[in-house]
């Protein structure tokens, strides 16, 4: 078995043990840097997945939402754009929002997600977000560079948000074992799907 697939279940385990909330257990964030082809990764992923196309006003970026589209439909993939509702709109996506960006609505898309950095983020976030993907959990080498919360502290965040939390930051299927029991609703990572 992949150690994506390792992955997606232990993402389902955790989904179950939050009382099963209707939104998707294992998240793809896409980066121009880390996946400059989120399509090949797309296409690998198991069904039930989330793809977050962070296109970063790239010029190109309805094509490729365009083409993410498809993919989702083809595999049954749950596609979420980047900060970007008439994007979204466009290519019948939901939204994820940074937390810097994050409206004051939640606005009229099928599944909507917001980054949280700390506790006061994530209450936040359960304002107009179905899901609140809370960051860094353990250390990574995201371009961000925010100190990690550890695992004790995002485990207190994920345990009182007032919405199902995805843990996000250094989840790897080793990482992803210590979530278990903690309040997680499920993961989101950006190079553990570049081991598949």
């Amino acid at each position: 078995m992949s150690s994506v697939h390792v992955l997606a279940a232990q993402a389902l385990r955790l989904n179950r043990t939050a009382g099963a909330p209707p939104i998707p257990a294992l998240y793809f964030f896409t980066d121009p840097e880390r996946t400059p082809d989120p399509m090949a990764i797309a296409r690998r992923l198991p069904r039930g997945t989330a793809v977050v196309y962070r296109h970063f006003g790239a010029k190109n970026r309805l094509a490729v939402a365009r083409r993410l589209a498809g993919v989702a439909r083809t595999r049954g993939l749950v596609l979420l754009i980047g900060a970007d509702p008439d994007l979204a709109c466009q290519v019948g996506a939901g939204v994820h929002w940074p937390e810097r960006l994050a409206p004051a609505e939640r606005g009229d898309a099928p599944l909507v997600t917001v980054a949280a950095h700390s506790r006061e983020a994530a209450m936040r976030a359960g304002a107009i977000g179905d899901a609140c993907i809370l960051s860094p959990v353990f250390p990574t080498r995201s371009a961000a560079g925010r100190k990690p919360l550890g695992l004790f502290a995002a485990s207190q965040i994920a345990r009182a948000a007032p919405r199902p939390i995805i843990a996000l930051g250094g989840v790897t299927a080793h990482t992803a074992r210590l979530l278990s029991g903690r309040g997680f609703a499920g993961v989101a990572a950006v190079d553990a799907f570049l081991e598949a």
